[in-house]
């Protein structure tokens, strides 16, 4: 008997390389969830072509030509109703979301963080990482919810911060980190393993990593 997939709507504005890590976990015959339709609000983004080469269909539905937040939003609602989404992943959307659309989705809607929340929320995380002088930095994949980065976590990922690292070392480094936290949450979120208890999201079944580097394990 097939396994009977979750459908996904992926969200992007650039070159999708967590897109990528969705696709090609979702090639396994035993991943729970298969990705529909890829949306992005950049005409040209480098994750429409990734897509593509998947066999995933695309539209790219550009913000600007709308009046407003709330309209963008409903126009990418009807998109991914249709295609038959259950769930959506942001991978390097570059949008806030109004308020409607993430009530809307709430507790279908996943996100990946650049940091380990809720350290470094919003933009240049790995610049105020270094900043800070923290030892340990990574990402984390959430729940959306309308506030900014500040939704039920599912899992994170650290990696240490080298003495001599700058933004763009850190980053790869998290980055790396990033591509197998995010088909890990998909994964769980799909099996119906997550269980939202206020704002804390817990997973049932995860394996204890050891060395918590990786949390949960799967």
């Amino acid at each position: 008997m097939a396994l009977q997939k979750v459908k996904v709507a992926v969200l992007i504005s650039g070159r999708g390389s967590n897109l990528q890590a969705l696709l090609d976990a979702a090639t396994d015959p035993a991943y729970p969830a298969e990705i529909v339709l890829v949306i992005s609000n950049i005409a040209g983004a480098y994750g429409l072509e990734r897509a593509a080469k998947a066999g995933v269909p695309t539209l790219t539905i550009e913000h600007k030509a709308y009046p407003s937040r709330e309209a963008f939003d409903a126009e990418m609602d009807k998109h991914i109703r249709a295609a038959g989404a259950e769930l959506i992943c942001l991978a390097g959307f570059m949008r806030l979301l109004s308020k409607d659309f993430s009530e809307a989705w709430n507790g279908r809607m996943l996100n990946v963080h650049p940091a380990l929340l809720p350290s470094f929320k919003g933009l240049h995380t790995h610049r105020k990482a270094i900043e800070a002088g923290v030892k340990l930095h990574g990402c984390t994949v959430h729940f959306v919810t309308p506030e900014l980065d500040d939704g039920p976590i599912i899992v994170q990922a650290a990696v240490p911060v080298l003495p001599d690292d700058d933004e763009d070392s850190l980053a790869a480094r998290v980055l790396e980190q990033e591509h197998k936290a995010y088909p890990l949450a998909l994964k769980l979120v799909a099996e119906g393993r997550v269980r939202l208890e206020g704002r804390v999201a817990k997973v049932a079944g995860a394996a204890d990593p050891g060395n918590r580097l990786l949390f949960p394990a799967g």
